[in-house]
């Protein structure tokens, strides 16, 4: 039976296998495969349009969502100009808005204006103030009376649109009232509900919103609802056409995307914003988003447009006609292939074997692709996350491998064919350094290892600072690796960019203000500033060209790399219509950039000397004095057209500011000297402050006190401020000249002595000086000099240098008395700022190390003095203050020096000094103070340093802790230096001990034997 079922088995399948049988049973099975793998072809293409689409709307939400905190973020630094100054006026808040530019910058926003707060009682005063000011036709409208105005007062561009806006009243629209109290009450930005912007006078009208944020007076307290509300003054805001901000926002992936933009949080038609398509239809894959912008809510509707995924299903379609084709030649070759069963058993069975193997290993390969491929994400996704460029290659001329962070510190663009050729990449790099003669080569047989090195031995680091043209600065490491059984070099770069101009300003800084104090002369200053920039960049050529007295012309101040031929011929050059660039910044009061001398129409006559110095480009930035008047221009040249860069601008600025203070400088100097020789020519009628006054009543008065038994006057006088002042009004003002009458405000072309007191010479503060003037003129002197304030007509009080000479033969009757004043208000300001940059820490404002050194001195010599008496110093060090650099970058670091600094002054005496000594380390004097009583100080400063949380600009607060170091001074060790190094001492010992702790060194660390290294010396940072 067992036999008979096998043969009829066997009979069976010969049946299946004949040609009229198995082509047919192929086809159909073909066609079945060919059936279900399209079905999965278009499962897969819907699956992909659903995912493409998901991927358009996060695009489009991110792009809106960035642009708007962009938008937010101008804002802020608008409001940061009018914290920073008392009073914004149009012209600051214009010429800080031009440098924005806003069309480039921040496409969509209709413009950035101020609203000023007007209450009831200040609308008419304010509207008549505007109208001074060159708009006569200023009113605020809608007219109406209201609780307070919010009229729109300044807003950029001032064009023809924007005037439509000029004087509105923000506060008489609901919806633009609703968001202003909403920023005064929070202090934070607000956004209007859908509104029509007052610019939109014509057709077709867009809806529109605004983004305003709160200005408070400063520094009033705004920490309560009830301050905010009483500290506002105004707001600054943007408006913003919806059309205009959705054009372009997408690009060409949200071209396909049918977008509408609802206000709140429902879908109607009445608060429809925005539709991309009005006339679309199409809701196959329709999605719903929701933005928060500006503690306002939007709702998105975005769909997809009529025929996005008809190409999608081409795979599909594909797979089925391939599929039929397919099925017929196999059923054809089937059947061909069963007329021969012999051979066909011998070729399926060797197909089928072949078949096996190929299967293993396709499934062995896609294991190996899939793991490589992991391995490579996962090193790729390291490399790109560093702060550093990578580049490796195998030092055979190759490139093995780059991340993110180099390609775009060294711009390398996506055309650039650099992994088959590592030759093209290294002359990209050498293009932009300021050397291209460097060792930056990849390509050349003896450059296959680094200098000195012998081949085949292992690469040792190499570190090397690279300058580029563009003014940006580079450190560069490299060092050897191995990777498999190949040697490799691995090169690292990292932007120091700020690090290096923030070294090179403080130190150009520090030695203008050096010379400033030992009184050198002008062009030396000046000369010194252009030096200081051109130290880093040798390719540029810096000149400082002063404006004349009269203001028409400019004379060459310091240009020493510039040839002598081009500085004679632009010395004196007039700035009429604005000829050269440095003109034009002087007229235009603003930065003028010049990218190639050849094509500038500006240049008109000066243009064939500039080529002839061989000069390519120039930007030239006005000086500004602090009262903004323009003292000249400070310019940059170089020998081809370039732009400038960011580090480029910032250069130029710093050069201009050390300048207008050197030049400002000068002339408070000049006008000095002119003030002292006039005084030295009194008697030759030089034009300074006289005054032909008589004390004979004075006198008199005096003689009748001593009669009265009064012998110490200058007792008297100051315990007696009323008889003080009754012989402040017995004295007589004869006659004074042009200057006194200019120095005291009095009006100009009229002589009214009668309209002159003493207060002109002492004010009521001044009195006491005017008691040393009595008092010295009753003993018999006949000269008296002294400083003062005095009264000017206008009520204005300003700081005189003042001397009494009474003229020969009449010093018994004091009747002919001739008094010189000389108005030292800006000289005494200019000298406070002076001393208070040379002694204070530009970063933390606390003194600097100089400053320091000098109490410490003094506290020596008092501790020499005072026998029993005792003091404390205290050095502080940031624990790890390099990784906060690292991490988070020097802005970081500078604000956390700047917190310290403040919480370190709120435990401060009156009598204690606290200064910044250098980098994170700071120090403090603690005057009759024992080591014990240091300790607990020291102890307690750094648990509240450990306790409150430093918070950086971007929100992210971080946890710091701090070593100290004490030492102790006292009549046995008084020497300040001596207890700085035990401080330091102390120091390393905290360092070393685990820092975050507080360690103490007393006077037998100095004895021989017992010495403790400095902390200065090890990098525990």
């Amino acid at each position: 039976m067992r036999a008979d079922a096998q043969a009829r088995l066997h009979r069976l399948l010969q049946g299946l296998l004949s040609p009229s049988v198995l082509p047919a049973l192929v086809l159909s099975g073909c066609l079945v495969v060919t059936a279900v793998l399209s079905h999965g072809a278009l499962a897969d293409a819907e699956q992909d349009a659903q995912a493409d689409f998901d991927g358009r709307v996060r695009e489009l939400v991110n792009n809106l969502d960035q642009h708007m905190q962009t938008y937010v973020q101008a804002l802020y630094g608008v409001q940061g100009l009018f914290a920073s100054s008392q009073d914004v006026d149009r012209e600051e808040f214009r010429t800080y808005l031009s440098g924005q530019d806003l069309n480039r910058h921040f496409p969509g926003v209709h413009g950035v204006g101020y609203m000023r707060l007007v209450g009831p009682r200040q609308r008419e005063a304010h509207e008549a103030l505007v109208r001074r000011q060159g708009f006569p036709d200023y009113r605020i409208f809608p007219a109406g009376e209201r609780d307070w105005y919010a009229p729109i007062v300044y807003l950029e561009p001032f064009n023809d649109s924007n005037r439509h806006a000029f004087g509105y009243d923000a506060g008489s629209e609901p919806h633009r009232r609703t968001a202003l109290e909403q920023a005064r009450d929070s202090g934070q930005p607000a956004m209007s509900a859908k509104i029509r912007l007052v610019q939109e006078v014509g057709a077709p009208a867009q809806s529109g919103f605004l983004v305003v944020l709160p200005v408070y007076n400063h520094p009033q307290p705004i920490a309560t609802l009830a301050q905010r509300r009483s500290a506002i003054s105004g707001w600054v805001f943007a408006p913003f056409r919806v059309g205009d901000l959705m054009a372009g926002l997408g690009g060409p992936r949200a071209a396909a995307l049918d977008v509408e933009i609802y206000d709140g949080g429902v879908i109607t038609p009445e608060v429809l914003m925005y539709d991309s398509v009005p006339q679309a239809h199409d809701t196959a894959r329709v999605t719903r988003q929701q933005i928060s912008i500006a503690n306002h809510r939007w709702t998105l509707r975005i769909a997809t447009l009529p025929g996005g995924g008809t190409a999608r299903t081409d795979k599909a379609e594909v797979i089925g006609a391939l599929g039929v084709a397919l099925s017929t030649l196999l059923a054809c070759l089937t059947w061909l292939l069963a007329r021969g069963r012999v051979h066909a058993r011998a070729g399926m069975r060797r197909s089928r074997a072949l078949a096996e193997e190929l299967k293993e290993g396709q499934v062995t390969l896609m294991v190996l692709a899939d793991s490589a491929q992991r391995s490579q994400a996962m090193l790729r996704s390291i490399l790109d996350s560093t702060i550093d460029g990578i580049l490796v290659d195998n030092l055979k001329g190759a490139v093995l491998n780059s991340n993110r962070r180099f390609r775009e510190l060294w711009n390398v663009p996506e055309h650039l064919d650099w992994q088959n050729d590592g030759a093209v990449l290294m002359a990209h790099m050498c293009s932009q350094l300021r050397h291209p003669e460097c060792g930056l080569r990849l390509d050349e047989p003896e450059q296959l290892t680094l200098p000195g090195v012998q081949r085949g031995a292992g690469l040792e680091e190499e570190h090397e600072v690279l300058h580029l043209k563009d003014g940006r600065v580079i450190e560069k490491y490299t060092r050897g690796l191995q990777l498999g059984s190949e040697p490799a070099r691995i090169w690292s770069f990292r932007d120091i960019t700020e690090r290096t101009q923030i070294e090179r300003r403080e130190q150009t800084r520090r030695h203008v203000l050096e010379l400033l104090a030992t009184g050198a002369p002008l062009q030396t200053i000046l000369e010194s500033v252009v030096l200081g920039v051109e130290a880093d960049n040798e390719d540029m050529m810096c000149s400082i060209l002063q404006l004349d007295d009269s203001g028409e012309h400019l004379l060459v101040g310091a240009a020493p790399s510039l040839p002598g031929f081009y500085n004679a011929a632009i010395h004196g050059m007039a700035i009429r219509d604005g000829i050269g660039v440095c003109g034009l910044a002087v007229r235009t009061r603003s930065r003028v950039i010049v990218e190639d001398i050849r094509l500038a129409p500006s240049w008109g006559e000066y243009r064939d000397l500039a080529l002839q110095a061989h000069l390519g480009s120039c930007w030239s930035d006005p000086i500004i004095s602090t009262s903004g008047a323009v003292l000249g221009t400070f310019a940059i040249y170089h020998r081809e057209a370039r732009l400038p860069s960011l580090a480029n601008i910032a250069l130029i600025e710093q050069g201009a500011r050390l300048a207008g203070i050197a030049i400002e400088q000068a002339q408070a100097a000049e006008a000095l000297r002119i003030g002292e020789a006039r005084f030295r020519s009194l008697y030759d009628h030089a034009p300074v402050a006289l005054w032909e006054q008589d004390w004979s009543a004075v006198r008199g008065a005096l003689a009748e006190l001593e009669l009265s038994g009064i012998e110490d006057l200058a007792a008297y006088l100051q315990a007696n401020p009323s008889q003080l002042r009754r012989l402040a009004s017995l004295v007589r003002i004869l006659d004074v000249n042009a200057a006194a009458l200019e120095q005291v405000a009095a009006p100009p072309g009229r002589k009214d002595i009668g309209a002159l007191t003493l207060a002109q010479n002492f004010d009521a503060a001044a009195m006491p000086n005017f008691a040393g003037a009595v008092t010295a003129l009753a003993q018999g002197q006949h000269f008296f000099a002294c400083e003062g304030s005095f009264e000017r007509l206008d009520g204005v009080a300003r700081l005189n240098e003042l001397t009494l000479l009474v003229m020969p033969g009449h010093t018994h009757s004091l009747d002919f008395v001739i008094v010189s004043t000389l108005d030292i208000t800006e000289r005494r300001r200019m000298d406070d700022e002076l001393r208070v940059l040379a002694t204070t820490d530009f970063l933390t404002g606390l003194p600097n190390r100089r400053e320091f050194m000098g109490r410490l001195q003094e506290e020596e010599g008092r501790l020499q003095r005072d026998i029993g008496a005792s003091a404390a110093v205290l050095l502080l060090d940031i624990d790890h203050f390099k990784r906060i650099n690292d991490e988070y970058g020097h802005a970081a670091g500078d604000a956390v020096l700047r917190q310290l600094a403040d919480l370190m002054c709120e435990g401060q005496r009156k009598i204690d000094m606290l200064g910044r000594i250098g980098g994170e380390e700071f120090a403090l004097l603690l005057p009759g103070t024992e080591l014990t009583a240091a300790t607990v100080f020291a102890e307690r400063l750094r648990q509240r340093v450990e306790q409150t949380p430093m918070r950086l600009d971007d929100g992210v607060t971080l946890n710091i802790t701090v070593s100290i170091g004490i030492a102790a001074m006292d009549e046995k060790a008084p020497g300040g230096d001596q207890a700085l190094i035990r401080a330091d001492q102390a120091l390393y010992r905290a360092k070393r001990a685990g820092r975050n702790r507080v360690e103490q060194m007393d006077g037998e660390a100095d004895r021989p034997g017992h010495q403790v290294p400095a902390a200065s010396g090890l990098n525990l940072d």
